[in-house]
């Protein structure tokens, strides 16, 4: 109680700073609003200066870019990391709300102790043991980035990566980007290309595809950290959450799945039925205890990409947000680990539980684990995903 307590009181000096640093997410503001309405739009939703995203690393050009669909749905994107800035949609009550956590600028991405807000994560997403698998009879070695596992694909992730742009028209942006041969230890050189698109039915829909020259291992997906209530809302522990999966995996002391396929029946990580996040996340768990809340791999029930494999409602906004996507398993974080080190856009911190993942994926440590879904990917076989964000007001 006394934890939940601090991190509330800190999260109220942080919406005060907000209110003094919050840019409407609607850049064309509409004139003659009142001072109370345009209050009120500024509150619930953010923007970035472009500028502030203008700069050279590695030699490469970074930038920001911004996506509009027919509806007025507003995303804006950086080449560096591939990251999701900024997301806004309309709440219950028609007001632009930013609902994806992020920084204000490229220097702020990179002295971020939160290295991945946003990001395209990869070679492989989430943990291999021990940084080493076997392909084909041969051992790699992996950069250790979190001891004794490698996270995200090693210390130099596709998340520090100056990513090649092309804005195809207003609605989409094409990301491509070449990762070497043992690239943080991993086989083959891989070209990897992430198309992201605003679809007119209000979804974000983000196309994955890559083909390597050799044979290897493969785990995309994006990072974003979502609170749709707004990001400078606070806590995220009473949206209500459905996750379509009769199991998850649990994990060992280092967070790597112990191989078990355990039934969320009669745990705290049942959400088959809409529930809110802060519900059983306390509750006297050892995987909750290792995670410091919900942070596990769901195996998701049969689906196709038309069916939402998960649900989120924000509890103040009314935003519902829907997932589809065509890969086996989802990432349910509940931003146990943000620790208020970070200034985020509109002058809040990076409190505890202040947003959510849901990262879809092959499972974690699939390379060492043959029971689950298999992450090889063979030379000159593309590898193909297909994850959709999608917006509405209604369940």
């Amino acid at each position: 109680m006394a934890y939940t307590t601090n991190v509330e009181l800190r999260i109220k000096w942080s919406l005060v700073l907000a209110a003094v640093w919050i840019v409407a997410c609607n850049s064309n503001s509409q004139t003659g609003s009142t001072a109370k309405d345009s209050l009120s739009n500024n509150y619930k939703s953010l923007d970035v200066s472009v500028s502030a995203f203008d700069k050279t690393i590695n030699g490469k050009a970074v930038h920001l870019y911004t996506l509009r669909n027919s509806k007025g749905i507003k995303a804006q994107i950086t080449n560096y990391g591939g990251r999701l800035v900024s997301l806004c949609v309309p709440d219950k009550n028609s007001k632009m709300t930013d609902v994806v956590a992020g920084l204000s600028s490229i220097d702020d991405y990179q002295k971020s102790t939160g290295r991945y807000y946003g990001a395209i994560v990869g070679r492989y997403a989430n943990r291999i043991a021990n940084g080493t698998f076997t392909l084909e009879g041969k051992m790699y070695q992996l950069f250790i980035n979190k001891s004794p596992n490698t996270l995200h694909g090693g210390k130099n992730g596709f998340q520090d990566a100056v990513w090649d742009a092309r804005q195809l028209n207003t609605q989409t942006l094409e990301l491509s980007y070449l990762s070497k041969n043992m690239d943080q230890g991993f086989p083959g050189n891989l070209k990897v290309t992430v198309t992201y698109k605003l679809t007119d039915d209000n979804g974000l829909k983000i196309n994955y595809h890559a083909v390597s020259d050799q044979n290897t291992v493969i785990n995309l997906t994006n990072h974003a950290f979502f609170n749709l209530n707004g990001v400078t809302s606070g806590l995220i522990t009473e949206h209500k959450v459905k996750i379509n999966a009769n199991r998850f995996t649990p994990v060992d002391s280092t967070m790597i799945p112990t191989g078990k396929l355990k039934p969320v029946t009669m745990t705290p990580f049942n959400f088959i039925t809409l529930t809110a996040i802060g519900t059983r996340i306390n509750e006297h768990n050892s995987d909750l205890k290792l995670a410091k809340g919900f942070d596990h791999n769901y195996v998701l029930n049969k689906h196709t990409i038309t069916e939402p494999v998960a649900i989120a409602q924000g509890d103040k906004s009314g935003i519902v947000m829907k997932v589809y996507t065509t890969e086996p398993g989802l990432q349910f974080y509940s931003g146990n680990n943000m620790k208020g080190e970070n200034l985020m856009k509109g002058g809040h911190k990076d409190e505890p539980r202040t947003a959510f993942c849901m990262e879809t994926q092959h499972f974690p440590d699939s390379p060492n684990q043959p029971a689950f879904p298999s992450t090889m990917l063979k030379a000159g076989v593309p590898f193909k995903s297909t994850t959709v964000y999608q917006f509405g007001l209604k369940l």
